[in-house]
């Protein structure tokens, strides 16, 4: 195209004023800039839009023609802008959580965000920390919500909040009277666990690195709940988050159990991809998810 925006709100205004002066006044700009885009817009088709009578400018013939196209483009050209600032301000947004923040954290996020744009189109993606990094990378998601520090040159995590795992058994279990489990109750137990890959999983095996090669590792699982189910059917013992099983434990459906001099404290991060443009949405999400938390 030959012509701008802005030269048609000057050719507008001019045609309103019918002076170039009042005319850079209303669009706030100097005279010689007015005139200098009119002229230039005349220059570009070769032809002329206005006829000088006295101290006015009138437009000819050709200049009637196109101020009502003109009127018409520049104002579906407002209509525009607004609706792309209305979505800005609406919220919309792509959130990946790891299972156990996405189904136990995020959700109570959500209302606390849709209260706050209730036109927003949110988008949660849950999977397991490794895949949520994958689409924080791949920009399939405008933030991830991860249960694990991830090392990625692209990555950028923020802390966000603490956590502890809970090792846990059956309410009938012959572990559940133990005050403190030994090393050799860990070695003998058959324990059902996340898969290996999992933030959870991570810190279980950092939290016991010294005993790893002897635990018995019976069942892996990729969701909580299997394992929760797996454990209160006494096939053996397992560590989720205590977020997961606070309900549980309250319930008196599954025990938890206590090991000495052994750290399951960890935290969850929100991933974002580096050298992304930060937007209200992402920065939103974030506030409220602190507020919440």
């Amino acid at each position: 195209m030959r012509f701008t925006l802005r030269q048609l709100q000057i050719f507008l205004a001019v045609a309103k004023h019918e002076n170039i002066s009042r005319a850079a006044d209303s669009l706030h700009m100097s005279q010689s800039a007015a005139s200098e885009a009119l002229l230039n817009l005349e220059h570009s088709y070769e032809f002329k839009l206005f006829d000088r009578v006295g101290n006015k400018l009138k437009l000819n013939s050709i200049g009637h023609t196109v101020r009502k196209e003109a009127e018409n483009l520049l104002a579906h050209s407002i209509s525009f802008e607004g609706l792309l600032l209305s979505h800005k301000e609406i919220g919309h947004i792509k959130v990946g959580a790891s299972f156990t923040i996405g189904n136990h954290l995020a959700t109570k996020y959500l209302a606390g965000y849709l209260d706050e744009f209730p036109e927003a189109d949110v988008q949660l993606d849950i999977a397991n920390t490794p895949d949520i990094v994958t689409k924080v990378l791949n920009y399939e998601v405008d933030i991830g919500m991860i249960e694990g520090e991830v090392q990625h040159k692209d990555l950028e995590l923020v802390p966000w909040m603490k956590d502890k795992l809970v090792i846990f058994c059956a309410a009938n279990h012959p572990l559940a009277k133990k005050k403190t489990l030994t090393n050799k109750d860990i070695k003998e137990a058959p324990w059902i666990l996340r898969e290996s890959d999992s933030g959870a999983r991570h810190t279980f095996e950092r939290a016991l690195a010294g005993l790893l090669p002897n635990i018995n590792i019976y069942l892996e699982f990729k969701h909580n709940e299997a394992i929760k189910n797996a454990v209160e059917s006494g096939l053996g013992i397992g560590c989720l988050s205590q977020i997961v099983l606070q309900r549980n434990i309250d319930n008196g459906d599954l025990v938890p159990l206590k090991l000495a001099r052994v750290d399951m404290r960890r935290t969850f991060y929100f991933a974002l991809r580096k050298k992304r443009h930060r937007n209200m949405a992402v920065d939103s999400w974030m506030r409220i998810s602190k507020e919440t938390c």
